[in-house]
């Protein structure tokens, strides 16, 4: 998949999201979908990070940032997962990433969580970027525009591709 990803076979990313969705059953699709997108956004990241000689963790829970960063992390659920913790010189930055395909109330609950984790995080010192995508989002617009209103950053993968991701990074 990174392979296509780099020889540039892949024009589109989200383009590429509706193509792998087609003849999957809803559960496989959605996991199938959330999957490709941390895969996609990780091939960023990491490229990102290498090249600027960051550390991130993919996966990372609290006692993993704090064991492997120093840093402390507020969080309210002990078990809860952020897709990519990225360590700058000046920051802690939390990445957190979905794929919607389809509208439903996990889009309005998923908005109005990252509200809340961004001001936690923030008064914490730390940085919060969501990265979200889809089709699912012309059915939910309002719930993303109040969290767009929230949040210091949200991205879409037309954006990542573009450097704004990098762009972001290097200034925190």
């Amino acid at each position: 998949f990174l392979e296509q990803i780099t020889s540039r076979r892949i024009k589109s990313l989200t383009d590429y999201f509706v193509g792998v969705e087609v003849g999957l059953d809803t559960n496989a699709r959605k996991n199938r979908a959330g999957k490709a997108m941390e895969d996609i956004v990780e091939y960023f990241v990491n490229s990102i990070c290498t090249r600027h000689g960051f550390q991130y963790i993919p996966q990372a829970k609290s006692d993993g940032i704090r064991s492997e960063f120093g840093k402390h992390l507020t969080i309210k659920k002990a078990s809860k997962t952020i897709d990519f913790a990225i360590n700058t010189p000046n920051k802690l930055i939390l990445i957190e990433t979905n794929f919607y395909s389809g509208g439903g109330s996990k889009l309005k609950s998923t908005a109005g969580e990252y509200s809340e984790i961004f001001l936690q995080w923030k008064q914490d010192g730390h940085e919060f970027i969501w990265i979200t995508d889809g089709f699912g989002w012309r059915t939910a617009k309002r719930p993303l525009r109040d969290t767009f209103d929230k949040i210091d950053y949200i991205l879409n993968l037309d954006m990542v591709e573009k450097g704004v991701l990098e762009a972001l990074i290097l200034d925190h």
